[in-house]
């Protein structure tokens, strides 16, 4: 397979029934749904199983609910390995989009499953508070040439608060802040040529600096959570830039809650040392298809697949696949 990456889901990724197939055929995937429940004192893996998909979708909710099926497809992929007398395979980078990050660093160690459940059921509730005291709002600009986004950029900035929350593949960003300011970037976005410019059904506005409150209060909440060092790099989703301590991942945490997501740069920057295969954990494919849309010529591969024993496959590892 070449030299591989461990790439995470984050929000938008979930759905009802991810992780049920898979926790039936595999303890491991089971005890990591048991391990978040226990943690929530909920049943959190009944919601992510066959709960009410509003009640999923809502971001405290969604996020440790996609947490925990992506390190659940993880363990699930390392017993079944060794199971086949395999070797355990050892990525040369983790990296997560957005919610994400928190999957990839308990992957790389540096915090355990309970803790990440926590977090990100803090993450979320602090996000929609800090949402509620702004007009927030995200929307999607597709088929604008990338050269254009500092006039769109420009444009929104002139109204109000706005970001480029997310630049997900060429051609292909989620813009964020002040609806109005969203509005305004909106227009101009379809003035340049934009094939699509639209709102997206969201209650705040995500890597933003309207996000200012949440991370103030994540800040503290995370300083009291032991992080350790990370078994490889992590990759910040701002710019790229190699998390190889536990302090830096703590402080990654932090700043994406008000920056943006530059999943181009990170897959441009693996690709440049040396990655040849990015293998998705999680449920669904949302990045697999992006990483094809950054570096055509890499492999990019999904666990979750509806077509395999337990939705877990990773065509190419072993014969015949998992």
């Amino acid at each position: 397979m070449g030299t591989i990456a461990f790439v995470f889901p984050g929000q938008g990724s979930q759905y009802v029934g991810m992780g049920r197939s898979l926790a039936e055929v595999s303890p491991a995937a089971a005890a990591v749904f048991t391990e978040a429940d226990d943690a929530l004192g909920e049943p959190l893996s009944a919601l992510a199983w066959g709960g009410d998909p509003a009640e999923l979708d809502l971001t405290a909710n969604a996020q440790p609910a996609l947490l925990a099926t992506s390190i659940a497809y993880l363990r699930a992929l390392e017993e079944r390995l060794a199971a086949a007398g395999d070797p355990p395979l050892r990525p040369a980078f983790y990296a997560g989009h957005s919610m994400g990050q928190y999957s990839a660093m308990v992957a790389a160690g540096v915090f355990d499953v309970a803790d990440g459940v926590r977090l990100v059921r803090e993450r979320g509730r602090r996000m929609q508070a800090s949402g509620r005291g702004h007009d927030g709002a995200m929307a999607a600009v597709i088929g604008l040439d990338d050269a254009r986004l500092p006039e769109v950029a420009a444009a929104g900035s002139a109204v109000g608060t706005f970001t480029i929350a997310n630049r997900n593949s060429p051609g292909q960003v989620v813009v964020s802040g002040e609806r109005a300011a969203v509005d305004a970037a909106l227009a101009a976005a379809k003035a340049l040529g934009a094939r699509r410019a639209v709102m997206l059904p969201v209650s705040v506005a995500a890597h933003s600096p309207l996000m200012a409150e949440a991370a103030d209060g994540m800040r503290t909440v995370l300083a009291g959570v032991p992080f350790r060092d990370p078994v490889a790099p992590l990759l910040a989703n701002a710019d790229a830039r190699l998390l190889e301590h536990g302090d830096a991942c703590r402080e990654e945490l932090v700043a994406h809650l008000t920056a943006g997501v530059d999943w181009v740069a990170a897959v441009r920057a693996m690709h440049d040392a040396g990655v040849t295969t990015f293998v998705e954990v999680g449920p669904g494919r949302v990045l697999t298809g992006l990483v094809k849309r950054i570096d055509p010529d890499a492999a990019a591969l999904a666990l979750d697949d509806p077509d395999a024993p337990g939705r877990l496959a990773l065509p190419g590892i072993a014969p015949g696949g998992l």
